[in-house]
């Protein structure tokens, strides 16, 4: 078995990196071509993540010995399972009530990618996570604003351009990476 290079390893990473971000545009673009199926698909990922949670919860609850224990994570397991069974059960409502997590996450997201930036900005492309951090905290702030009333089509379409902005900044990044690895690699074989 050969050995790769440190430079190889980087190029082999980045071009998984790159494709991670194509793959991240393309799904970006078909959310924001059916934002209300986009919408009801975050609602069913999630909401049978839930119901996995919660069987997973009552599994280990009896398996434990202790009986504070066992009622304890029963009733976690229980509030799982309902909380992802009515989603399931009732996607409009489950769709409003993500497009306000949807609003948090962004605002969140968008202001550690900005707080990273002020961290990383000496390196090369570390612009584009200022401008991806500033994109999507304005995306949070927009949801925030227009809700209820645009839940409908608010979460499929702002996921689905966050998808293309993290893709393009996740391609971008990639692509700086390749070329100081390049430079370094060429000056230590000269």
């Amino acid at each position: 078995m050969a050995q790769q290079t440190p430079s190889g390893i980087v190029r082999q990473a980045s071009a998984l990196s790159i494709l991670w971000g194509v793959s991240l545009i393309i799904l970006g673009m078909l959310a924001v071509g059916s934002p209300f199926l986009a919408a009801v698909a975050v609602n069913a990922f999630i909401a049978w993540l839930l119901v996995l949670a919660g069987v997973v919860h009552l599994t280990v609850a009896f398996h434990t010995r202790e009986a504070g224990s066992l009622i304890w994570r029963v009733l976690v397991g229980l509030a799982y399972l309902f909380f992802g069974v009515y989603l399931i059960m009732r996607p409009a409502l489950g769709v409003a009530s993500l497009t306000l997590v949807l609003a948090s996450l962004f605002l969140v997201e968008g202001v550690l990618n900005i707080t990273l930036f002020f961290q990383v900005r000496s390196i090369q492309g570390s612009a584009w996570l200022l401008i991806d951090g500033i994109i999507t905290l304005l995306l949070g702030l927009m949801i925030y604003m227009q809700w209820p009333s645009s839940s409908a089509w608010a979460i499929g379409t702002l996921v689905g351009v966050s998808m293309i902005i993290s893709g393009v900044t996740r391609v971008m990044l990639s692509l700086a990476v390749r070329k100081v690895t390049g430079t370094i690699s060429s000056k230590l074989a000269a």
